[in-house]
């Protein structure tokens, strides 16, 4: 199987880097905090700011101090880079994105990105739209239309990599095709699924486009 785009749009965690354990050492930590629960927790907070999930879970807290709590989650996460590692095939996919259209969207702010990357030791996108950039969180589709006017491409000529269920609909919301990176993902029709960046081989066309292709 095999898709065409001409830009690539890529999330960080869970799609590029595996921070499972430190995302959810830092929600349980919170969560104990406020007296909830911490799988329910982290059942949700996947995939968008921290302050997103804060309001869904506590929603008659004041919007400041969610946005104070998701500045001490950023600093948490920032400085626990413990069990951070690239998914698998992550670096093969990323070396042969090497001078091809594509751009990094996450949910990070710009030090988490920077840590966690370097931490997986995988190489920064020359663009990237991390939380500063934006005004809404995932499943918001802010960040990948962003991604795609700095790259200079329409949304339909554009894919998305994601692995979680708010990052998948932030694409479809888009407007862009989606594919699901990991076990999250499967849960939630992307328009393909792949076990991890092992079963992706990019490959660069005459005409500009890039043939995706997808195996077993």
């Amino acid at each position: 199987m095999s898709l065409t785009a001409r830009a690539l749009l890529l999330d960080m965690d869970g799609t590029l880097v595996n921070s499972d354990a430190v995302v959810e050492r830092c929600w349980r930590r919170w969560a104990a905090e406020h007296g909830l629960d911490a799988e329910d927790v982290i059942g949700i907070a996947h995939g968008r700011q921290a302050h997103a999930t804060m309001a869904d879970l506590l929603p008659d807290r004041p919007v400041e101090q969610n946005l104070a709590d998701n500045q001490r989650l950023l600093e948490w996460e920032t400085t626990d880079l413990d069990g951070v590692v690239p998914v698998p095939g992550a670096p093969a996919f990323m070396a042969s994105l090497a001078g091809l259209p594509h751009a990094l969207v996450t949910s990070a702010d710009k030090a988490l990105a920077r840590a966690r990357m370097g931490a997986a030791e995988l190489p920064m996108p020359q663009v990237r739209v991390t939380a500063e950039c934006v005004g809404a969180s995932k499943p918001d589709p802010e960040g990948f239309l962003k991604g795609a006017a700095e790259l200079g491409f329409a949304p339909a000529d554009c894919v998305v990599f994601e692995d979680s269920e708010a990052g998948i609909a932030a694409g479809r919301a888009a407007g862009m095709r989606v594919i699901g990176v990991g076990p999250r993902a499967a849960a939630h029709a992307p328009d393909v699924h792949v076990r991890d960046l092992e079963q992706v081989r990019v490959e660069p066309l005459s005409d500009g486009t890039l043939r995706l292709r997808f195996t077993d």
